[in-house]
């Protein structure tokens, strides 16, 4: 049997969340204070059928990879670790933020989730969430795939989509 359209599944589930705080860098040298948000993880991907169990990914997997991976950034600061403007030095035991080099913060390492982004932002929180899903989904082996969108709400009606083909 040919198939003619494609095949699309989601998941957004109440435990798809995580309470974080943060704060990001605008143009013209300001940096906002640090708050926080509940924010909400959905991720939808797209592919063919596996032929033998007829769907494109199974749900529980599926959820208890999300689940895993905004349980590693539930309740932490999130930090940038590419950004110019600030500065993150963890020793181990705390971690010191500076911004253009005037110290900002200190906080314990354990409550801190540094991060390989330029911006705390939920566009590039949606991105990297999308990395680590795909990398996740080829370590598994899932076969078929052709994109992930993974969207990431910091507040109800206010959120950012990301999305990638996969090759």
């Amino acid at each position: 049997m040919t198939r003619r359209g494609e095949f699309r599944v989601s998941v957004s589930k109440d435990y798809l969340v995580f309470a974080s705080a943060h704060f990001i860098t605008f143009a013209g040298h300001r940096c906002e204070g640090l708050h926080g948000h509940n924010y909400r993880a959905r991720v939808t991907i797209e592919g063919a059928l596996d032929e033998e169990s007829w769907f494109v990914y199974d749900f529980v997997q599926l959820k208890r990879l999300m689940r895993g991976l905004c349980d590693e950034i539930d309740h932490k600061v999130l930090l940038p670790m590419h950004n110019p403007k600030i500065q993150v030095v963890d020793d181990g035991s705390v971690v010191k933020v500076a911004y253009e080099g005037v110290p900002r913060y200190v906080f314990p390492s354990k409550d801190c989730a540094i991060l390989p982004v330029t911006n705390t932002t939920v566009e590039m929180l949606a991105e990297m969430l999308a990395g680590q899903l795909e990398a996740k989904l080829r370590e598994g082996g899932a076969k078929g795939l052709t994109a992930i969108e993974m969207e990431v709400e910091e507040n109800i009606g206010q959120a950012a989509v990301y999305r990638v083909s996969l090759a």
